[in-house]
């Protein structure tokens, strides 16, 4: 009789946590970074319509890095989420952190229980309607980031995924500052992935979104072309 295969639990969560870093580590870095009145995306990436970033709902914002199709898959899974309640209830009631809840369920789940987990990292993020928050002046903003394996982080000011992330966040560290213009921070957050990469970083390999409370309804915004070269002319 042939005798049964056996892992360790804790060698086969720990193997499938090295295939899905290796798998995220393979894929270029996003950064986030924040502002007077929102937050910005930044992320090298040449193609022009297959996008790292992207709006979820009037306030909510997403972003990712690892493999396009399973983050693209569980992008859609939000949108229509957050669709279905806010046709249920009201577009108030849609907020960040049932998506970001979400989002960690299912990525946990996958990791514990399927063959391959996502090779995903997400960020999840929502603006306030009336933007700066009265009682420190900070942007009224909430950002989630969501592992492969579902573990969930509240993140402020910045925050470097994918990639080698080390020398993102020392870079972030050194320029980032309260209260930034939201030009001043696209050029923070695109100075910190050219240092990082070691190489300038033109418009036309750059990927720059974000959400900013003081646009009317729809939050998400996306700098491209001629408008992102002014930005980073500054």
């Amino acid at each position: 009789m042939a005798a049964n295969f056996y892992v360790a639990p804790e060698q086969l969560m720990k193997d499938r946590a090295e295939y899905a870093r290796k798998g995220i580590a393979r894929g270029r870095a996003l950064v986030a970074v924040e502002f007077a009145s929102g937050v910005v995306f930044a992320s090298e990436n040449p193609s022009g319509s297959l996008y790292k970033t992207s709006e979820i709902y009037d306030r909510i914002g997403f972003a990712a890095v690892g493999r396009y199709n399973e983050f693209e898959s569980l992008r859609v899974a939000g949108i229509r989420l957050a669709d279905v309640k806010g046709y249920q209830y009201a577009r108030e009631d849609v907020t960040a952190k049932p998506l970001a809840n979400a989002y960690s369920q299912a990525l946990g789940t996958s990791f514990m229980s399927e063959s391959k987990p996502f090779e995903v990292e997400l960020l999840i993020a929502q603006v306030d309607a009336d933007g700066a928050d009265a009682d420190d002046g900070r942007p009224g903003l909430e950002l989630y980031h969501i592992l492969y394996d579902g573990s969930i982080v509240d993140e402020q000011r910045f925050v470097a995924i994918g990639g080698e992330t080390e020398p993102l966040t020392r870079a972030l560290q050194e320029r980032w500052e309260p209260g930034l213009a939201r030009d001043v921070a696209v050029r923070t957050a695109v100075t910190a992935l050219a240092q990082a990469a070691g190489r300038e970083l033109t418009p036309d390999v750059l990927e720059v979104s974000g959400l900013d409370a003081t646009r009317a309804r729809r939050r998400f915004f996306r700098l491209r072309g001629e408008q992102l070269r002014a930005v980073l002319d500054g």
